[in-house]
């Protein structure tokens, strides 16, 4: 059975690639695209970008059973809402939410759709966090620092995959003081250190640093294009398509979990 995929942010770097991903296999179409920029321009398939203020009536009309979003944190919310009083399953991928806005997509999302929220969807990335919890486990009082490096328009900083590395940390390690950035005079605590870098265009690097008596490990990830979350995000929404109604994690879609 095909399923039919919506994508909001079409226009964008990281739309384009989720329609191209879309494209690539027999079992998925594209039903509607959304974004503030062309409206009523083609994008393939005889599917033209709508206004996302008519999201609810697009939705209705194609017949799209999972919405893709990777877009900014309050048109996500909105998104979210009305794809869920649709009764359209979704596929989250916005970084730089606040607890608030995300406790609005929770609300919005309960017992009405099944949806897969992750700051990253990268198969590897996933891993990553894996690893790192595992070695934070076993480096028992060795110090820890998360170190991300992305492109210099990115808005959200720490990166909302370095926040969920220091959320892994801090539940192995029972580490629960995270300092963002070091200035000034003062000895290192029992701390996760966690430094941003905002520079050229760095897809996405992010390193975990374990240091302790003689020695130190360091795990890294490094994404070379955007490719790896669009082809994640197309396989969260290919499994979310028949999930049953609640919130998940890419590590569900891996069958981690």
């Amino acid at each position: 059975m095909t399923v039919r995929m919506a994508v909001a942010g079409c226009q964008g770097r990281m739309g384009r690639l989720l329609i191209e991903e879309v494209r690539r296999f027999e079992d998925l179409s594209l039903a509607a695209g959304f974004d503030l920029l062309g409206v009523g321009e083609l994008i393939g398939g005889g599917v033209v970008v709508s206004d996302p203020r008519e999201m609810a009536e697009v939705l209705r009309s194609s017949k799209a059973q999972v919405l893709i979003d990777f877009t900014a944190p309050a048109a996500t919310v909105e998104n979210v809402r009305v794809a869920a009083a649709e009764g359209v399953n979704l596929v989250v991928g916005t970084t730089g939410l606040s607890d608030l806005q995300r406790r609005e997509i929770a609300k919005a999302i309960d017992g009405r759709v099944a949806a897969v929220i992750s700051p990253n969807y990268s198969v590897g990335v996933n891993l990553f966090w894996r690893l790192i919890g595992v070695a934070a486990k076993s480096l028992d009082g060795y110090d820890i620092e998360v170190i991300e490096a992305h492109h210099r328009k990115k808005m959200d900083a720490p990166s909302g995959t370095a926040a969920e590395a220091v959320r892994v940390l801090a539940r192995a390690t029972g580490k629960g003081e995270a300092v963002y950035g070091r200035e000034g005079q003062g000895l290192r605590g029992d701390e996760i250190g966690v430094h941003a870098v905002r520079a050229g265009d760095i897809v996405g690097d992010h390193t975990v640093l374990f240091a302790g008596p003689g020695e130190r490990l360091e795990i890294k990830h490094q994404a070379h294009s955007r490719q790896a979350f669009a082809t994640g995000a197309v396989r969260a929404a290919r499994w979310v398509a028949s999930a049953p109604h609640g919130v998940y994690s890419m590590a569900d879609v891996l069958g981690r979990r």
